[in-house]
């Protein structure tokens, strides 16, 4: 889409990285991945008992899953980058705001 609207042609070998800055488009993954991480740090600083926080540190029914690959959870992608006491590690919001970053560029990889 972004080619068409500069009426590049794909023959031209012109990168989608040169492409981006030229379209001033913002990138659709990385931008969810962002606020996906602001939400988990501001859901980990939550004081009380809210349903949000408790959803999120909530593992889910005991027992056997069904066979195949297990189904991937809201938290894994963050686990991933910020190990599993992401929790604690999000309620120093430098060590946090540090960590935005690689979790950002985690996805940006796929395009």
């Amino acid at each position: 889409m972004k080619r068409s609207i500069l009426k590049i042609k794909k023959i031209q070998k012109i990168r989608h990285t040169d492409i981006r800055p030229k379209t001033k488009v913002i990138d659709a993954l990385s931008h969810s991945q962002k606020l996906k991480w602001r939400w988990a740090g501001h859901v980990a600083r939550l004081s009380d008992n809210r349903w949000t926080r408790k959803t999120t540190q909530w593992i889910g029914p005991l027992g056997q899953r069904r066979r195949g690959r297990p189904n991937a959870r809201w938290a894994d992608d963050i686990i991933k980058v910020a190990g599993t006491q992401w929790l604690r590690a999000a309620e120093n919001r430098e060590y946090w705001s540090s960590l935005e970053e690689a979790f950002t560029f985690q996805g940006e990889g796929s395009c």
